[in-house]
């Protein structure tokens, strides 16, 4: 495991299950729709209960009809989870030919910023858009590391402490956490 840390913020990669994480806000590599769905949403899903649905099910009956745009990102509770809040973000998909970076950036910032407007000092988050989405896990990690080290940690508390004390990335295969070891350790 590498870990780095950027303007006071741990910095860490790590194989594991996002689901059993214990940090304040996970992140959903959601639908558009916030309605569940494969892979990383189902299983946040699953683990959630039904009142991670119910919240999503609100959101989109009332701020967001049209579903969440691509690179935004939205809170809701965590149900079920260990998390307070699930930070839902929408990845581009590259296989419909959406491959710009700083909209794949715009996830993990989007997110971060988020987090930090509730108040969470922790935020775990998958790899947004590797895998179905067509993005290799290597450019997600370079892109993901690379938005969290340029200003993505959010704004000090009034105390002067940083909101987000720690964002760990939580990989589910081996390679992946290769990638993301990797591109921490550049920084290293």
């Amino acid at each position: 495991m590498t870990t780095v840390s950027f303007q006071g913020v741990r910095v860490e990669a790590v194989r594991g299950d996002i689901t059993r994480e214990r940090v304040d806000a996970i992140v959903n590599a959601a639908s558009s729709a916030l309605l569940g769905g494969g892979g990383v949403d189902g299983a946040i899903h699953a683990a959630a209960g039904p009142e991670l649905l119910a919240e999503c099910r609100e959101l989109r009956s009332t701020t967001l009809p049209d579903g969440l745009p691509t690179g935004e990102a939205v809170a809701t509770g965590a149900g079920r989870l260990a998390a307070r809040w699930v930070v839902h973000t929408v990845g581009p998909d590259a296989r419909r030919g959406q491959r710009d970076p700083a909209l794949l950036a715009s996830c993990f910032t989007r997110s971060l910023e988020v987090a930090a407007g509730l108040g969470a000092r922790s935020i775990a988050f998958p790899a947004v858009s590797a895998g179905i989405f067509g993005w290799s896990v290597d450019d997600v990690a370079a892109v993901a590391v690379g938005a969290v080290r340029v200003g993505g940690v959010g704004a000090p508390a009034d105390d002067g402490a940083p909101h987000l004390t720690l964002v760990r990335f939580v990989l589910f295969s081996s390679d992946a956490l290769a990638a993301f070891d990797g591109a921490l350790a550049t920084y290293a």
